[in-house]
């Protein structure tokens, strides 16, 4: 039977609390130093112009602080209370004296069990001329009474172990009364179950379940009632479906995006826009004020298209409470876009799905949307100056720079570094182990990508020996099996993209888009790809695979498709290559088969499968005619063994 007793001192429950506080301290600890030393190598990372470099040290400051000065957060502060508790808990527990020290004799007198009492005697003699208080001199930190509590507790060991009762029950159960009742500790202090705190236990018991669980729980449900699954508002979600058409572009694109930010919870209003949106109007003129008029009377939808336009013209707002609002609205959008994207994407409308992918770039960029200015994108570039270059490309403009030596052809060569290029090594439909693609199968479009530096103009191309070629093979046939979108690489992480104006860290990525743009439709929804590794021609397999599934149409034909590559980060930065799929009639394949089979060497005349192949008028081997021996030496026994070798053989 187990006997269970509260922790009447508290020192098990201390102990508990610490190994709980522990266990959910040092690795949250442990997690927030490693952020905040790496805020210094993630600083380096990415586009490497003055611009983007002081970008991203506000970013990492404000978002995770650094070593010496971390950001305060609740976090942050939780952590501190926490290792506060743990010092305070340490220190209590530190002088207490342990009072679960069992009692065992035979370690007193330094024996094992099963001793001899003859022995126990001899011992215990030697033990009296060593320890006895008027033989021993006290040492430096030693007092009288330990030495004679020392001796005591020598002499009781001897007199325990010389009773024979004792001695058996000590060995046998390790209790001189023989065998007892286990007692276990409950690591709850006793004052919790005290009579006379009963009222205050069960009314903190009551207030937790009675109030505090169930309005959480509340909150939880109501909260997420409302939302779908991409985290927006319902009325959002209705917005962009009412809002939808398919034909819509980049304008009525952005239109229902600024209106949905009247249903969705946002930073607090920061201040008074009327002078940013003076300078606005100064800037666009009539152009502002029709926009403006379809969000009329909608005070939330306004101020939301104020900030959105102060971005697309690089205003100066003047006040912190205001770029605070700016940069919660911008830091939004993404999640609404891509809300959105999959609202569109259900109904399969091709131009609106291209132009929501498009806009991402221009938020990100700050450039307004649909207008042609790739200059802008480069640093010491404003939306109003070379406007005569706007019209070239990037490399263009850079290598002009170069040779005329203008100031800004350093910074904008770094930046020009920074956006890359997309490069498409590779791309085939892939049905798994057949040759062609039939009726409703499962097709699977592989793609081979790598990034390509702007400023370099040579092809890394691949290696396209056999042997390689066999081994790309054997991997591509093992990625399209896998359960992974993309091909599994060590080390794929990419770079910050340059990004000056946007108030967070962004990565490149891209839209991989499969679509019929004849019926202005997509095939298969769209997928995104991110870590694309840059272009190293000294590996041999020197791109990434990515890989789209989709059910092949049901009829046979021949379809004309495109694939849309549309970046996020960069304005321009979006490729599209035309592809064939070829569906054919499942009769192909097994004509195929059948021609494999036909390469097999025909069956001679003479075996079993050699006269069902002559009835079917296949072709067959003849035997070679053999000149028989003119010794008529063979026997007729010689024959029937031939005969049975024969037969064995066609067998």
């Amino acid at each position: 039977m187990v006997n269970y007793h509260y922790d009447a001192a508290g020192n098990m429950a201390t102990y508990f609390v610490l190994s709980v506080l522990g266990i959910a301290l040092i690795p949250i600890t442990l997690s927030t130093v490693a952020a905040a030393v790496a805020s210094t190598y993630e600083q380096s990372r990415g586009c490497q112009c003055k611009q983007c470099l002081e970008r991203r040290k506000q970013v990492l400051a404000k978002v995770k602080g650094t070593l010496l000065k971390p950001k305060v957060t609740k976090k942050t502060l939780a952590i501190v209370i926490g290792w506060v508790i743990v010092g305070f808990l340490a220190y209590t527990v530190a002088d207490v004296d342990n009072e679960n020290i069992i009692y065992n004799p035979f370690i007193i007198l330094g024996i094992s069990a099963g001793t001899p009492e003859k022995e126990i005697k001899s011992h215990y003699k030697k033990l009296s001329k060593l320890y006895h208080p008027d033989k021993v001199k006290a040492a430096v930190n030693q007092t009288m009474e330990e030495i004679e509590k020392r001796f005591v507790d020598i002499t009781k060991a001897y007199k325990a172990l010389t009773d024979e009762t004792i001695r058996r029950n000590y060995e046998l159960y390790g209790h001189p009364d023989g065998k007892q009742e286990m007692s276990m500790g409950i690591a709850i202090p006793s004052w919790i179950v005290e009579s006379k705190n009963n009222i205050w236990v069960l009314g903190l018991y009551g207030l937790l379940v009675g109030g505090v669980l169930p309005s959480m729980v509340g909150r939880w449900w109501f909260g997420n009632r409302g939302r779908t699954k991409d985290g927006v508002s319902a009325k959002t979600a209705e917005s962009f479906w009412k809002g939808l058409t398919e034909a819509s572009g980049l304008n009525e694109v952005g239109k229902v995006l600024v209106n949905a930010f009247k249903h969705e919870k946002g930073s607090k209003a920061g201040g008074d826009l009327r002078n940013v949106e003076k300078e606005i109007e100064k800037r666009t003129g009539k152009e502002w004020s029709e926009l403006k008029m379809t969000f009329e009377g909608d005070e939330k939808s306004t101020r939301a298209l104020v900030l959105l336009y102060a971005h697309f013209l690089r205003l100066e707002l003047g006040s912190t409470p205001l770029q605070q609002e700016q940069a919660s609205l911008l830091l939004q959008t993404p999640y609404l876009l891509n809300a959105y994207l999959n609202i569109v994407s259900a109904r399969s409308w091709l131009s609106p799905t291209l132009a929501i992918m498009r806009l991402h770039a221009y938020l990100i960029q700050a450039i307004v949307p649909g207008k042609s200015m790739l200059h802008a994108q480069l640093p010491g570039f404003s939306l109003g100056a070379a406007l005569s270059e706007g019209k070239q490309d990037l490399s263009s403009i850079v290598r002009t720079l170069r040779e005329s030596g203008d100031a800004r052809a350093e910074e904008a060569q770094k930046a020009f570094e920074a956006l890359s290029l997309l490069d498409v090594v590779d791309m085939r439909f892939k049905v798994i182990g057949e040759h062609i693609v039939t009726p409703s199968s499962i097709v699977y479009l592989l793609v081979k990508l790598r990034l390509k530096g702007r400023s370099s103009t040579k092809d890394d191309g691949v290696n396209g020996d056999d042997e390689n070629s066999t081994k790309d093979d054997e991997i591509d046939e093992a990625f399209l099996h896998s359960r992974r979108d993309a091909e599994e690489m060590k080390n794929a992480g990419t770079e910050w993209a340059h990004a000056p104006y946007w108030p967070g860290l962004r990565k490149p990525g891209w839209w991989l888009v499969l679509a019929d743009d004849k019926s202005n439709r997509i095939v298969v929804p769209p997928m995104r790809i991110t870590d694309v590794p840059p272009s190293n021609p000294l590996k041999v397999r020197n791109y990434r695979c990515y890989k789209l599934q989709f059910q092949a149409p049901p009829n046979v034909g021949l379809f004309t498709w495109k694939v849309y590559f549309v970046s996020d980060t960069v304005v321009g930065g979006e490729l599209c290559r035309d592809i064939l799929l070829k569906i054919e009639d499942a009769s192909a394949l097994n004509a195929e088969e059948q021609d494999r089979e036909d390469e097999i060497s025909d069956p001679e005349e003479d075996t079993l499968a050699g006269q069902m192949a002559a009835m079917r008028k296949a072709p067959v081997k003849k035997v070679p005619a053999v000149e028989e021996d003119s010794d008529d030496s063979s026997t007729d026994g010689d024959r029937d063994d031939d005969d049975s070798s024969d037969s064995s053989d066609s067998d």
